[in-house]
């Protein structure tokens, strides 16, 4: 029967790998990557060998390259799908995809691993039994206010650090007492985890060059 396998990849320090990752990528004849130049360079530094054909797959091609996939794993080819950093599909491309392997009767296998929503949750220090995932928060701030306020149970969303300030603010405006988490650059050199009110967090972050990854929790 033909698989595809959804390939969980580190966030940040590569020793976050799985040893069943790490068999996957031996045994597969094509491998979609987000970006294959951040992949290439991550199977070099595992010693991947024989090395799997590399193929871009990221969100603008994916439904235009969707039929070739299924062509070649009907022909029993291996097939597995990564993106830059952990889980794909988890505000990456790939959901499409699958979705298709589903209608055509073709196995989806996870080979589980690092995921930067899950990380951050478990270190927040709030509750963990119910959470709403947002993804990437919107750009436009009318949007971002209504969602934000929608939302409920523990709150977790992907923010850019260029709009980090502005979120917060709109946190301030709309729920000041609110206990905020940051968590940015998880499992790398400069991890950071930041805690408190908006007014609080503003204060530690609004006259700082902020950079990296960031996830966002209250």
């Amino acid at each position: 029967m033909a698989e595809i396998y959804i390939v969980s990849t580190p966030i940040g320090n590569r020793q976050d790998i799985t040893l069943r990752a790490l068999e996957i990528f031996t045994k597969l004849d094509y491998l979609l990557c987000e970006d294959t130049r951040k992949t290439k360079q991550l199977l070099d530094f595992y010693q991947i060998k024989p090395l799997p054909i590399l193929v871009s797959f990221y969100e603008p091609v994916e439904e235009q390259k969707i039929p070739e996939v299924i062509v070649w794993l009907k022909a029993g080819k291996s097939v597995g799908l990564v993106t830059n950093a952990g889980t794909p599909l988890i505000s990456d491309p790939g959901f499409k995809l699958v979705r298709e392997c589903v209608k055509e009767n073709i196995q989806v296998v996870p080979i589980p691993g690092a995921s930067a929503l899950l990380a951050a949750l478990v270190v927040s220090g709030l509750p963990t039994d119910k959470f709403t995932f947002l993804g990437f928060l919107p750009k436009k701030a009318g949007k971002k206010e209504k969602l934000l306020k929608e939302a409920k149970y523990t709150v977790i969303a992907y923010e850019s650090p260029y709009r980090i300030i502005k979120t917060l603010e709109l946190l301030q405006k709309l729920m000041p007492e609110k206990q905020v988490v940051i968590c940015r650059e998880l499992t790398k050199k400069f991890e950071e985890v930041v805690r408190g009110r908006p007014e609080e967090l503003l204060e530690k972050m609004r006259d700082r060059k902020i950079k990296g990854e960031i996830v966002l929790m209250f």
